[in-house]
């Protein structure tokens, strides 16, 4: 696997930890999971959407995907690895969309932390 491909995995892994925590957290607080509970898993998730989030909104590229492009000399998904990985990850539309969706994610994230908040230690 390529330093390209390995950074596309890795971005690609923090996508489905953002899309895939909260989608979580909604299904452990329907089904009674502790786990999501966790204030590090919690607070960690909240600042990567932020992160995204204020990216979006202020124009700057992701530094995931700059980075990317650099290692493959602008030019995408050259393994296997990397087709497949950058298929699942980038879409075209147009960047209006991915903010708001960005912002939205963000939205739902802070008003879940409201709503199902981290426990608290006993002290």
């Amino acid at each position: 696997m390529s330093a390209a491909d390995a950074l596309l995995v890795l971005h690609f892994a923090i996508v489905a930890f953002i899309v895939g925590g909260l989608i979580l957290t909604w299904t452990g607080a329907a089904l009674g999971w502790a786990w999501i509970g966790n204030p590090w898993f919690r607070y960690l998730h909240l600042g990567a959407i932020a992160f995204v989030a204020a990216e979006a909104l202020a124009g700057i590229a992701c530094p995931l995907t700059i980075w990317e492009d650099m290692l493959r000399g602008n030019m995408r998904a050259e393994s296997f690895i990397g087709r497949w990985v950058q298929r699942l990850l980038y879409y075209q539309a147009p960047e209006w969309a991915f903010t708001s969706l960005y912002v939205a994610w963000a939205a739902a994230t802070l008003v879940t932390l409201r709503l199902v908040p981290p426990r608290r230690r006993a002290g």
